[in-house]
């Protein structure tokens, strides 16, 4: 029996018999929230917040809920404030809300570039903020550069990426 039963860090005890059914499902919330943080490419950090999460949510023996009401589940390594308290939200409405997605604003002369193949707001951004790439003439230096292709997530080939540079350098098309 002592092996069946181990103590985490905060004082519960662990039995794989006792395995509340709402952890379970708010274990599975968060196991949802972190997918579609992870889909959106949100930080890394807060996926792995909601995993983790999730994984000691699904071995207490105690509701969650409950000990987030009682603000005990703040008390635990890996739950902040925030997540008690989606964690007591979702006891109530059934949901967790993974948040707005942060803006992608970029620079309006820019936007076009999201025509061309593989290029994402995150990415147009980063070329403008980080690699000071603001120009049709910078980005077809930086693609014949080869360097493009070696940030993640770049599949397209240079070649169709520099087609539709010269596209957008010929102006919108006419019907």
């Amino acid at each position: 029996m002592a092996q069946a039963a181990s103590t985490l860090r905060a004082g519960l005890l662990y039995n794989p018999a006792m395995i509340s059914p709402r952890n379970q499902t708010i274990a599975g919330e968060l196991r949802r929230v972190a997918a579609e943080l992870e889909n959106r490419q949100a930080n890394p950090f807060r996926v792995r917040a909601y995993r983790q999460a999730a994984r000691l949510i699904e071995r207490l023996t105690e509701d969650a809920g409950e000990l987030a009401r009682r603000g005990e589940l703040i008390k635990m390594k890996g739950i902040g404030k925030d997540l008690a308290q989606k964690i007591a939200l979702f006891c109530e409405t059934g949901r967790i809300d993974a948040g707005p997605s942060p803006p992608e604003e970029i620079p309006p002369e820019l936007t076009p570039w999201l025509t061309l193949p593989d290029f994402s707001p995150s990415l147009v951004r980063h070329l403008s903020e980080r690699l000071g790439i603001r120009t049709l003439d910078d980005l077809e230096t930086l693609v014949r550069s080869r360097l493009l292709r070696t940030l993640p997530g770049m599949t397209a080939r240079d070649e169709e990426i520099l087609e539709g540079i010269a596209r957008l350098r010929a102006g919108p098309s006419q019907p």
